[in-house]
């Protein structure tokens, strides 16, 4: 079931989530409507928040790029974050462009460590400690913010922020029209 997206300026989005246990209600549904609902915004990562669930649950998917070829793979990595850690930060911060499915039509570059040691439980509830990085890091980072009540416009520069305050304004106020359902803010 596709689920609305919950926009910029609904306070669920600042709020800390809560760990959940393997036997959470109706989890593996909930994991299968978080996978059709990101797949049909177009987006590679989606934390519970952003469905209006204050848990530690965050769903990513995406086909692998390779720069050898500059083709993207057939297959397609899927990773289940339950109760995810970040342990450590590895390397060196990189700029990447980010987007969010619940900051609909902005994208900036957001400085982020190229790899994390990362500590989670998967859909089985199996545990997960190991460094990851590329794609699968920067989204991992990008989702687990939003279950500290972060949005990767807090990552941004004082003056990027003042730049882009009309269009996050606009978000919140629910004046953008995305082509997928939102779940509208009360401030109107």
């Amino acid at each position: 079931m596709i689920l609305p997206i919950v926009g910029y300026g609904d306070p669920i989005l600042r709020k800390e989530t809560q760990p959940i246990t393997a036997d959470y209600p109706g989890l593996k549904q909930l994991i299968d409507d978080m996978f059709e609902t990101m797949y049909n915004a177009d987006g590679v990562g989606l934390a519970a928040p952003q469905i209006d669930r204050s848990i530690q649950l965050v769903v990513i998917g995406f086909r692998p790029y390779d720069e050898a070829t500059d083709t993207y793979g057939e297959e397609e990595e899927r990773h289940v974050l339950i109760n995810p850690e970040i342990l450590e930060e590895v390397g060196e911060k990189q700029y990447f462009n980010e987007g969010c499915l619940s900051i609909p039509d902005i994208h900036e570059d957001v400085l982020r460590p190229e790899s994390i040691v990362l500590h989670w439980f998967d859909e089985n509830f199996e545990e997960h400690n190991e460094q990851i990085d590329g794609m699968f890091a920067r989204v991992a980072q990008h989702e687990i913010d939003h279950l500290h009540g972060k949005v990767f416009t807090d990552r941004l520069s004082q003056l990027r922020k003042t730049m882009i305050k009309r269009r996050l304004n606009d978000v919140a106020a629910g004046k953008v029209h995305p082509k997928y359902k939102m779940k509208r803010t009360n401030k109107r």
